[in-house]
C-alpha cells in the first residue's frame, strides 16, 4: 500500500502594516530576522511553499496596492504543521515584537484556506480570501486557526 498525497494543502497569508519605511533604523531587527526565519520554515516538516521575489522575501511583494503594507504567504502541509512553525524559535521572537514594527489594526489580517495540492496562490487570490473573512467572518472559504475548517471532503 502507497502513501497517497493529500489532495489539499494549507495556505496562509498574513499582512502587516509598517510603522516606519523597511530600510529604517526603527526595522532593522525585524529585516535582519527575515533570512533567518525564512531559512527555518524552508526546512521545517509540513513546510510546502512560500511567497519570494528576487529579494528572497516578499517584502517588496505589493499588496491591496499600498506601499505600507507586506505580505507573507505560504502552504503548508496542515494547520499543524503551521502553528509547530510560527510557536518556536526565531519567529516566536518575531512574533512576539509584531507591535513594535506594525501598527495595530482592527480588520483581519491573517487568513487560512485550503487549496489543491500543487497550487500555488497568487497575491489576487490571498486578498479575495482576506476580505471575504472581513466581510463573513471565518468560513471554509477563508478561516483562521482560532475557527478553522476541515479540507473539502
Amino acid at each position: 500500500m502507497t502513501n497517497q498525497p493529500k489532495p489539499y494543502e494549507l495556505a496562509q497569508v498574513n499582512i502587516a502594516r509598517l510603522k516606519f519605511p523597511l530600510d529604517s533604523t526603527e526595522l532593522k531587527d525585524f529585516v535582519d530576522g527575515l533570512d533567518p526565519v525564512n531559512a527555518v520554515a524552508d526546512a521545517a516538516d509540513g513546510f510546502v511553499w512560500r511567497l519570494k521575489s528576487e529579494s528572497g522575501n516578499a517584502t517588496d511583494v505589493p499588496v491591496f496596492g499600498d506601499e505600507w503594507l507586506i505580505v507573507n504567504m505560504s502552504v503548508w502541509r496542515d494547520t499543524h504543521a503551521l502553528t509547530a512553525f510560527m510557536y518556536q524559535g526565531q519567529h516566536r521572537e518575531l512574533l512576539s515584537r509584531r507591535h513594535e514594527w506594525f501598527e495595530r489594526v482592527q480588520e483581519a489580517m491573517t487568513t487560512l484556506w485550503w487549496v489543491d495540492s500543487g497550487h500555488r496562490p497568487t497575491v489576487a487570490e490571498a486578498e479575495k480570501r482576506l476580505l471575504h473573512l472581513r466581510e463573513h467572518g471565518p468560513t471554509p472559504e477563508a478561516f483562521t486557526l482560532r475557527q478553522s475548517f476541515p479540507p473539502p471532503a
